[in-house]
Order: C-alpha cells, then structure tokens, then sequence
C-alpha cells in the first residue's frame, strides 16, 4: 500500500474524510463550544431565581474551564498512549451525562460549582485535546484546511445550541437546558464516533510525519525548553482572556444596547457563522503561508470590535460587525493553536503538548467570564473590560511573529538516527 505522502494531497480528503466528519461533529457537541454556547443565556434566569450575581454565576464555568485545561495535558496523555479513540468516546459521553445533571442543582452555590467541577473533571477529553490528534495524524499537506474544518464544530455549535438554548429555557426552564442540551453529545456525537472514529494505521499515515515507522517530534520536556512554546503559551493565553469573556456574556453586552434575547440568539448565530469562514479561510492560507503572519491582521482586527462594543448606542450594524470580527478571530485561534503544535513540536508527543498548550486557553478562557461579570457587576457594563481586551488582542497577536521558520523533524530523524525516532 502507498503512503498517502506519496501520493496527492486529495487523497488525504478520499481517506480521511470520514474521520474529520466524526471529529467535527464531536467537537461541535463537546465540552469546548456548549458550555460557551448556553451559559450567556442561563446567567439571566439563574440570578432571577437564585439571587446569585453575574460573577458568580460565572465563576461555575472560571471552575469547571480551570479543570478542564489542568487535566487537558493527562487527557493529552491517555490519548497518545492508549489511542485517541476510546478516550474521545468516554470522554464525550461522560460530558453529557455530567453536564444534564447541571440542572439539578439546588439552591446552593457550592453545589453548583461542584457540578461544573465535574463537568470539567471527565469532559475535556471530548475537545479538540483529542480530536485533533487523530486529524493530524491523517493530515499533513492540507493540515490546515483539515483542522479548519474540524474546528468548524464550534460554528456549528454556535448556530445549533443557542437556538435550542433559548427554546428550551422558554418551554422548560433553566433546568431543563442543560439535559435537553446534553442529547446533542449523547445521540450524535458519540454513536458517530463509535462509527468512524479512529486514527490511522502506520501505512495510511502522511509519511511526512514517519520516520522508521514511528511517529517523529518533540518530547515534551523538550518542548517546555523551547523558547517557542512559551511565547505560544502566552499569546493563547492574552487572545483567549480577551475573547472568553465577550462570547460568554455577549447577550448580556448586546441587551445593554437595547436589543431582545430573540436578536442575541441571532447574533451569536452570527459570530458562529463568522468563525465558520474564519477557520476555513485561515486554515486554507496556513497550508500555503507563515501561520503567524496569517493571523496578524485577523486578530488585530477584534480591537475594534471591543472599540464598538462600549457603551449603549444600538447600532445593529456596528453590533453585528463586532461579532463578526470576534468569532473571525476566535476561528484563527483555535485553528492555531492545534496547527501550531504540531508544526512547531510534531506528533510523537502531540497529546501532552497539546494539552499543555490548552491549558492557558481554557483557563484564560474560564477566567474571563468571570472578569467580564465583575466588571458589570461594580460598574454597570463591560466597558472596562472591552478596554482591556482591546490590549490583549494587540499583544497576542505580536507575539506569534517571533516563532520563526517550522521545524522538519521527519528529517530531522531521518538525518540522526531513522530507526530512533524521538519518544516520551
């Protein structure tokens, strides 16, 4: 059989194809994009009933972001070394569970944060932590465009789960969101998975990323030494603070601009649509330029839209633009970050460094909601917030252009000893 690095780099679509399906829809109904998708749609009824103000409300998902991204690495782990199959599928199916039972809690805020603790304790392995190895794995020339479309799940989740959030919060409460939410991962995501997912055998692995029938990179000790990894570590973690935040709370930015709950559900139907192209147009460009000077300008561009968000003016137009140029951005990075590992650290460890480079984007991720909720519970709106973000988008995007040229370790292996490839 032909490796598929020796043959066009369609073929990598022809054999893969079935796997990045499985994947998408895994991410879309994983732990990253419902728990981001629903929250900002539940904070409002939940202070109604509990009496809870927005930042503790939101300091249930800071928890739960802060699990997950501290035991992204082990999940990282568990994945290269017992495949990443099995992990996705447990994972996923341990996110549903944990997260319908969310709306069981009583009228304790402790109990609340201890549901979102678990949530973050078994879900995270159904995030782009996994699915994304197996995708890397089958791709190497349209690597880019492949975890473009993979992370296009987070569009997905974005059009779908607000909808369904809203209804479900109309027709049965805050409570019943969560369990009518969790069918989404539990009747989709899962049996599809069980159905397609899986990585590759040696012979169907690019060959690019081969050498002496193993898998060629990094080590993460040796990726923790690496002046790149730290800049990558905090470039994430300033986007994801800056962005994290916004989305959660954006139906509570966009109703101090005078809009209804109806418009907010549209408009983050928007910025789902907005990272949809955001990731197919930078993961085409990152197959074909510097990754880096690719997402110059996309994540630039949101300082403007956190300019437009200030204040209480309603212009729809300005509004829906902001969320445009933020889920545009929010495309880029997560595109990035999986990108970016394997290129810059290679697949032989790609779990753990994945999962270390996870870490800072979903604790900045979990941290924001509850900055932004702080914000506007002493001040009255997000302004403060929307102003610092502005800086951290600046300084994020910065600090990509110092990462330099890929390294090639397939030859890099080849070169030093083909039948040693590097291993944890």
């Amino acid at each position: 059989m032909r490796k598929l690095g020796m043959v066009s780099s369609k073929s990598e679509f022809s054999h893969g194809w079935k796997i990045l399906l499985a994947g998408l829809i895994g991410v879309a109904f994983g732990a990253s994009p419902i728990p981001f998708n629903t929250l900002g749609f539940a904070i409002g009824p939940i202070h109604d009933e509990m009496g809870w103000s927005f930042a503790e409300i939101s300091l249930g998902f800071t928890i739960f972001g802060i699990v997950a991204s501290l035991l992204a690495p082990v999940y990282g782990w568990l994945a290269d070394r017992y495949g990443v199959r099995i992990v996705a599928i447990l994972s996923t199916a341990a996110f549903a569970i944990t997260f319908a039972m969310v709306g069981l809690t009583p009228a304790s805020i402790l109990i609340f944060y201890l549901a979102w603790f678990v949530v973050g304790l078994v879900g995270i392995g159904s995030t782009s932590v996994t699915w994304s190895r197996a995708v890397n794995m089958w791709f190497f020339h349209n690597r880019g465009l492949a975890l473009g479309i993979l992370l296009l799940g987070t569009s997905l989740s974005a059009l779908i789960v607000p909808h369904i959030a809203v209804w479900s919060i109309a027709e049965f409460g805050w409570r019943g969101m969560y369990p009518v939410v969790a069918l989404l991962p539990l009747l989709i995501a899962v049996p599809l998975a069980i159905l397609w997912f899986r990585e590759p055998r040696p012979e169907e692995a690019p060959e690019a990323i081969m050498s002496g029938g193993a898998l060629t990179g990094m080590t993460l000790g040796q990726s923790l030494r690496d002046r790149r990894f730290w800049t990558l570590w905090v470039s994430i973690a300033c986007i994801a603070l800056a962005y994290g935040g916004a989305h959660v709370h954006m139906p509570e930015i966009i109703k101090q601009h005078g809009m209804s709950t109806e418009l907010a559900a549209g408009i983050m139907g928007t910025i789902g649509i907005s990272i949809f192209v955001g990731r197919l147009f930078t993961g085409w460009l990152f197959d074909r330029l510097w990754a880096p000077m690719v997402c110059l300008p996309i994540l630039l561009i949101p300082a403007i839209a956190c300019y437009w968000l200030q204040g209480t003016a309603t212009d729809e137009v300005k509004i829906y633009l902001s969320a445009i140029m933020l889920g545009f951005a929010a495309g880029a990075e997560s595109d990035l970050i999986a990108y970016l590992a394997s290129r810059y650290f290679g697949m032989a460890n790609y779990g753990k460094i994945y999962g270390m480079l996870y870490m800072p984007f979903g604790i900045a991720a979990g941290i924001s909601p509850v900055l932004y909720g702080r914000v506007r519970d002493v001040t009255g709106n997000y302004d403060g917030m929307l102003q610092a973000s502005m800086i951290l988008f600046v300084v994020g995007a910065l600090l990509l252009l110092t990462l330099g040229r890929y390294p090639d370790f397939a030859k890099q292996a080849a070169k030093n000893n083909p039948s040693k490839p590097l291993t944890a």
